[in-house]
């Protein structure tokens, strides 16, 4: 299903001017529900500027009351020419984040040796020269390369990894991991959330406060 463009920002718009459902709007923008709630709760980390989908040519403002009228709908976007997207040869990844993917592929050779080589190139935008150059160590850079997360490195999204190791999984016959994160009691995990942001501020404010003792000591 086609995503908007900026599904984190679009999200910020849609929770703050419409009554969609959280669902909704998660499955919309290719989100976790648990991400639109911390955009809605304001504890994402940093307050977002909401894109408006209608005006970016995304969404129709009757598909927006349909959702409004029903729960259940699934929100259509508008397919048009400014939709189109990549669909053959690697992933694009920015040239900032390029020194970063040999970290995910040891990540995924470490943690998912269920997935192909051509899954793992599919996903982070390599060659298969290089995942096996890193997998048998004789990788030009081996000795700096340290094992990171691909979604925390920003290389693919949690819902690519977590499909694409469920697929590795079936296709192995083994049990794929199971998010419990649902199973548990969601407003612990949103206020946990908020205690690390409050306690991000609130070591920000100590610093500040501690930088202008300082100033006025050498006053």
């Amino acid at each position: 299903m086609a995503q908007p463009l900026m599904p984190h920002a679009t999200a910020a718009w849609l929770v703050d001017n419409t009554g969609l459902t959280f669902q909704q709007i998660a499955d919309f923008c290719g989100l976790h529900i648990l991400e639109v709630q911390a955009i809605a709760d304001d504890t994402a980390g940093t307050k977002l500027t909401g894109r408006d989908p209608v005006r970016a040519h995304e969404l129709t403002m009757d598909e927006i009351e349909k959702g409004q009228a029903n729960p259940a709908y699934r929100l259509q976007m508008i397919k048009g020419p400014e939709q189109v997207r990549r669909t053959k040869g690697p992933r694009y990844t920015p040239v900032s984040k390029r020194q970063d993917k040999p970290d995910g592929i040891a990540w995924l050779i470490r943690h998912h040796p269920e997935i192909s080589d051509a899954a793992i190139g599919k996903l982070i935008g390599t060659t298969r020269t290089t995942i096996e150059a890193i997998r048998d160590r004789s990788h030009w850079n081996i000795a700096n390369i340290v094992p990171k997360d691909p979604v925390t490195l920003g290389l693919c999204s949690q819902r690519e990894l977590d499909a694409l190791v469920a697929k590795a999984a079936k296709k192995a016959g083994i049990a794929a991991p199971v998010d419990s994160r649902l199973d548990g009691d969601r407003a612990a995990l949103i206020e946990e959330l908020k205690a690390e942001r409050t306690a991000a501020h609130a070591a920000a404010e100590a610093a500040a406060a501690a930088e202008a003792a300082a100033s006025e000591g050498d006053d």
